[in-house]
């Protein structure tokens, strides 16, 4: 059993309440596109009602298509920030996609897959409350899919200690990716740091390689200063420059103007939506074109795309899954399925529906009961799994921390359209 100290626990909650209302504040300036985001009240609906059909059928197969799955259920937790500062609605509904089509198709030996969302509200209460009730109430027999920015730091220690295994469908907050029992399926920000780093030096062969930090949250800075700390020790460089804001809402443009005079001949640069769109603009303005921006998964959204045009020619991004424009097999089942579910196509919801495949895939071969114990064992037992979606193997087994996904491909805006430019995965090194 892993008992954190109190002194751990409180900084877990310090960590999770600054993020959280760092987010209420960068989420005021940002405009959610529909079709990059889809409508979040719809989706929350959507959701919702999904949740509540399923509920209402619980226990009854006479309108059930043939074949449909019609045993006792298997009761699988998410927890994902339906309302709030910061919305993750699209990977909790993809995953009831995936486990709507299994059910169909006669569910996991005859017991149809029933997944219990719960709203954090982006707040660490309704984190905390939701995850108690998943565990202590609803018995679930793992997390699947949970997209949220706050709730690894706050439910990751209990989860431990009730031997509850997530499969995360967007782990943001460091203790994501510093769990035993969670291991998510993106790259997250802070390998995004290092993986971009390491495409500059490396893949682009580029000698003055720099770094601004505009997602400034204070228990957060250890997690940034380790990827690029990482970077270092992978290639042995230096960074030319290196510079962060003082608060969410600062202007870019006085460190991109340092950049340029420092040398910086590509410049990795984090932050959400509002960033990305000051750091497109300021690009033009500036005309700063001659050097190379790089901005996190966060930039990679149609609403970024549409709203800076050509403004934004030239800034790149790392994209964790294939990316979203590609007509590669790899995409081709989710786009299928998320279009029939009426699911927005995004990076999150790739993210929701590959953890629900695998989670299907590796309870699929537990032999016996399916139980919160059998399922943990299945975690720890698992076989790296090879998907096309993800550049590295996802893994989970028993080791102290995870973070599988260790690759990006590359996309860049041309004419307010985004075009894959590294077709290639780009791997960190083990």
């Amino acid at each position: 059993m892993i008992h954190p100290s109190a002194s751990t626990h409180q900084r877990h909650l310090r960590l999770a309440a600054a993020f959280a209302a760092c987010l209420l504040i960068v989420s005021a300036c940002s405009s959610n596109d529909d079709t990059a985001r889809g409508d979040s009240n719809a989706t929350e609906s959507t959701a919702t009602d999904a949740a509540s059909t399923e509920e209402s059928n619980e226990g009854s197969s006479d309108d059930a298509p043939a074949g449909a799955a019609s045993g006792e259920p298997i009761v699988v937790g998410n927890i994902s920030s339906l309302t709030g500062g910061a919305l993750f609605p699209e990977a909790s509904i993809a995953a009831q996609a995936v486990f709507a089509r299994v059910n169909a198709q006669g569910g996991i030996n005859g017991r149809p897959l029933e997944l219990i969302i719960e709203d954090d509200a982006g707040t660490p209460e309704g984190a905390a409350n939701a995850g108690r009730k998943l565990v202590e109430q609803d018995n679930v027999v793992g997390m699947v899919a949970s997209a949220s920015a706050i709730e690894c730091a706050i439910n990751s220690a209990f989860y431990a200690e009730q031997d509850v295994y997530a499969i995360q469908g967007t782990g943001v907050d460091p203790l994501c990716f510093l769990s035993p029992t969670i291991s998510p399926v993106n790259t997250g920000p802070y390998s995004g740091v290092t993986v971009s780093l390491f495409y500059a030096s490396e893949t682009l062969g580029l000698d003055n390689v720099c770094n601004i930090n505009l997602f400034v949250i204070p228990d957060l800075a250890p997690a940034f200063d380790g990827a690029v700390a990482r970077w270092q020790e992978l290639t042995g460089k230096e960074l030319t420059f290196r510079a962060a804001a003082a608060t969410l809402e600062d202007d870019p443009t006085p460190l991109m103007l340092q950049a340029r005079d420092a040398g910086c001949e590509a410049v990795v640069v984090d932050g959400v939506e509002p960033h990305a769109l000051a750091v497109g603009r300021t690009i033009e303005a500036q005309g700063l074109q001659d050097i190379q921006w790089i901005g996190l998964t966060s930039y990679y959204s149609e609403s970024v795309a549409s709203q800076l045009g050509s403004a934004g020619n030239g800034l790149q991004a790392n994209s964790e899954f294939e990316p979203l424009e590609s007509d590669t097999p790899a995409n081709a089942d989710w786009r299928e399925l998320m279009t029939e579910a009426g699911v927005p196509l995004t990076s999150f919801s790739q993210g929701g529906y590959l953890a629900a495949t695998i989670f299907v895939d590796a309870i699929s071969s537990i032999d016996g009961e399916i139980t919160r114990a059998s399922v943990a064992e299945a975690m720890r037992n698992l076989a790296p799994v090879d998907t096309p979606l993800i550049g590295t193997p996802f893994t989970f087994g028993d080791a102290p921390t995870h973070a599988p996904n260790q690759a990006s491909k590359f996309v860049e805006l041309q004419d307010g359209a985004w075009v894959t430019v590294a077709d290639d995965w780009v791997v960190l090194p083990s």
